[in-house]
């Protein structure tokens, strides 16, 4: 399941394996959601349970209006990439539409699946300039009723990889060769979320040729999951891929734990609401 680890320096052997967890401070495409764990399956009942942050059960999201508010709270916005990052056309995918991996190894829409609260997937750009081709982003949030189907998301994401290491995302864009790094909470520096993925591989399409870069990270927090992929062009390494989905993963993350975690007073009576 796990084949190579993400290497090019002691910086990336740290954070880029454990999923652009390190950070310099605190549609129809696989850049959008997974799909969930097949109908049938078993729910855990009470609060969504994280080792990654102390949860206000209260502060959770119980309405399928709820959890687009928190999505729009939480989901990155295009300067979140760095310079030259703006919004591609369509920004916002359909909250209505989920995609699909099928048995042919082509990404399909589907309706949202009933374990799903709400989604939302965003897309990006940093246009062609100099020696660089145009480098292709994406964030998505996804709130699940329970942490157990948010679980099943990230488990279901390996299975694509073996079942289809190659996957058409649209009739002239694929992604091959690809390969699933997973950490769980402690593993390899993962001190940030409760399961981790990277998923690096090649992408080519009619527009940018190729093969080149591509990465997809994704973290769970209890019933959320979070990610952010980079489809590369000419002029764009690994490495680059890396950078500019560091800090927008990290903002998110940092975003859901301020949103979903217990106030707790601090010493001289602070609370979360007062720190920046």
């Amino acid at each position: 399941m796990i084949r190579d680890a993400v290497r090019f320096g002691c910086a990336v052997v740290v954070c880029g394996s454990a999923l652009l967890g390190c950070t310099s401070g605190g549609d129809g495409e696989p850049s959008e959601p997974r799909a969930a764990k097949k109908a049938g399956a078993t729910r855990s009942t009470g609060p969504s349970a994280t080792a990654v942050v102390d949860v206000d059960p209260a502060a959770l999201p119980t309405t399928k209006a709820q959890a687009a508010a928190l999505i729009r709270d939480v989901i990155a916005a295009p300067s979140d990439f760095g310079p030259g990052a703006v919004p591609r056309t369509p920004y916002e995918s359909d909250p209505r539409r989920w995609p699909v991996l099928g048995d042919d190894c082509v990404w399909h829409q589907r309706a949202l699946p009933k374990d799903v609260l709400a989604t939302s997937t965003r897309s990006y750009e940093i246009p062609a300039s100099g020696a660089k081709g145009p480098l292709r982003l994406s964030a998505v949030v996804t709130v699940h009723h329970d942490a157990e189907q948010a679980d099943w998301e990230n488990a279901e994401v390996l299975e694509e990889m073996m079942r289809c290491p190659g996957q058409r995302l649209r009739s002239d864009e694929m992604i091959t060769s690809l390969n699933d790094v997973p950490n769980s909470w402690g593993d390899s520096g993962n001190a940030y979320a409760d399961d981790v993925l990277t998923e690096l591989g090649s992408y080519t399409s009619a527009e940018v040729g190729g093969p080149h870069e591509y990465l997809w990270g994704q973290t769970r927090i209890g019933q959320f999951t979070l990610a952010v992929s980079a489809k590369g062009s000419k002029g764009w390494s690994r490495a680059d891929l890396f950078e500019r989905l560091r800090d927008p993963h990290a903002g998110m993350r940092a975003r859901l734990r301020a949103a979903i975690e217990r106030d707790t007073p601090k010493p001289g009576g602070s609370t979360k609401g007062d720190r920046r």
